[in-house]
């Protein structure tokens, strides 16, 4: 798949039309447009979490889309850095279809972690190659590395949770012995106006240092702003079908920012 070529007249007239945030490309600094759901989970210590993504409606256009779920690293209330294991609709690998689990530390510099054994087209040791289908469920896996003392090492995998094959994408390296600040986004570097991609987020769960599972209800919506250089035309909204998040770009945004949303 090639990049979508602009005229020179097309990215002028891009620049000079005001921009409500409803077509065109993303004007935010890195050039995607975001929309994040914040898990509610009170108070509370967390080692693993996980969660199933579906693309339901997949991309129709050569351009990079990530959806993750997040963590933040700590330890003893200090911040260790975060980091993001999800799929990818990603132009330079095999099939357009990608896997990454990469983070940052407190310094802002790339984590380091494990070398996987999934390759990678573009070379990059957080982005690897990955089949990855629509309409099928993949659970993201963030929890300790085993045989490593907690807080070294974090381990993101993928399962096809209609074959049960896990795919262990490698460990990262973090001081952090506990997660923080969950959550699940959509990163999408498509024109607003491109057509319209919609995915799932179910099964969301965080456990506790005693195994503990904890099922998360209830999520907190929150989208890049307009003024922000993020789309004005992304929107998140309960599956009426299933018990699940609903995450769509190009359309009418039907729930507000800061809303809850409850399973």
């Amino acid at each position: 798949m090639a990049p979508e070529e602009v005229s020179f007249l097309e990215r002028l007239r891009r620049r000079v039309r005001p921009w409500d945030g409803t077509a065109g490309p993303p004007r935010s600094a890195n050039g995607a447009s975001s929309l994040h759901l914040v898990w509610e989970l009170g108070r509370g210590a967390w080692t693993a979490c996980e969660a199933t993504l579906e693309i339901l409606v997949p991309p129709a256009v050569p351009k990079l889309y990530f959806w993750a779920l997040q963590v933040s690293f700590t330890r003893r209330g200090l911040g260790g850095g975060g980091a993001h294991l999800g799929l990818q609709w990603h132009p330079a690998h095999p099939g357009g279809t990608a896997v990454n689990w990469g983070g940052y530390g407190p310094d802002g510099r790339e984590l380091d972690g494990t070398v996987s054994s999934l390759p990678s087209a573009t070379g990059n040791p957080n982005t690897r190659d990955y089949r990855w289908e629509a309409g099928r469920p993949y659970r993201l896996r963030i929890e300790p590395a085993p045989g490593q003392p907690l807080g070294t090492a974090w381990r993101g995998s993928v399962t096809d949770v209609e074959t049960g094959t896990t795919t262990v994408v490698r460990d990262l390296f973090s001081r952090g012995n506990r997660l923080d600040g969950l959550m699940v986004w959509s990163e999408v570097f498509a024109d607003c106006d491109d057509p319209s991609v919609t995915v799932r987020w179910s099964g969301l769960r965080a456990s506790n240092p005693g195994g503990e599972a904890f099922d998360v209800r209830i999520v907190r919506v929150n989208y890049q702003r307009v003024s922000e250089g993020g789309c004005a035309n992304t929107t998140s909204q309960l599956d009426p079908r299933l018990p699940g998040f609903l995450q769509l770009t190009n359309a009418v945004r039907t729930v507000a920012q800061g809303s809850r949303l409850e399973l």
